[in-house]
């Protein structure tokens, strides 16, 4: 069985998957929540399939949670190394043309997960930050970090008193009629706007063609607002960290 896990900062996943890599068990933990208690509590499935476990890999941009996880598994399945992915010398499987201690080791894995020999990628992560990566022919160039959806609704929300709680989802309409209708035209078409305008860019920049994956909580929602029909790619952090276990025999 294989132990696969992305840390963000706001939520975790885990995979445990079998010898195939059908997915056995999956834990959705808040990040904030994660502590050698609550690991033990919401994770007892995985110790009774201990024995079982022969590789574990993390992308994390969490060190705090990583520590802990790294310390909780170590615990209980003592004979198999725990491994972050930064921590593996990824040369013969992607190219880096950046520093990778600045890049996030999610974003290696959203890389590594969608690469392809002669193919051109945009890779948009809608997390806690909305990060743009950019993959040509098995080569990471680098990437845009802009302010999380979620993250800048919160914190408008929370700073302005008299902008009600609301939940995002998509509209049709640009002019709102009230409060709410307006943060979520705002909200919607300036994000939408703003990755069209940044993929231009990366476009223009690098005068090269780009197949855009959308991944992350609310990749559904910008799907069709789009230019140019960009695929969903459900858990690409989980299926990179996958294709690391397949390719480096780590």
């Amino acid at each position: 069985m294989y132990l696969i896990g992305d840390i963000g900062n706001t939520e975790t996943k885990i995979f445990l998957f079998d010898q195939n890599f059908k997915i056995k068990k999956k834990w959705n933990l808040p990040s904030i929540k994660i502590s050698k208690r609550y690991l033990y509590l919401n994770m007892r499935f995985l110790i009774s399939k201990r024995s079982k476990v022969k590789k574990i890999i993390f992308s994390s941009v969490v060190p705090k949670s990583f520590f802990l996880i790294k310390e909780f598994l170590n615990k209980e399945i003592k004979k198999v190394r725990v491994i972050e992915l930064k921590q593996i010398n990824l040369k013969n499987l992607i190219k880096l043309r950046v520093n990778r201690k600045q890049v996030g080791s999610d974003r290696l894995a959203n890389a590594i997960g969608i690469m392809e020999k002669n193919k051109n990628y945009i890779v948009i992560d809608f997390g806690t930050a909305t990060t743009f990566d950019v993959i040509t022919n098995n080569i990471y160039l680098g990437g845009i970090i802009a302010p999380g959806v979620n993250l800048s609704l919160e914190n408008l929300i929370n700073k302005a008193s008299l902008i009600p709680r609301i939940k995002l989802n998509k509209t049709s309409n640009i002019i709102g009629k009230n409060t709410s209708d307006a943060v979520k035209s705002g909200f919607f078409w300036g994000y939408s706007g703003l990755i069209d305008n940044i993929i231009k860019l990366i476009k223009k920049n690098t005068q090269k063609q780009f197949r855009v994956i959308l991944t992350g909580g609310l990749s559904h929602l910008f799907k069709n607002s789009l230019k140019g029909k960009p695929l969903i790619k459900k858990d690409l952090t989980i299926n990179g960290l996958k294709k690391v276990i397949l390719k480096l025999k780590i």
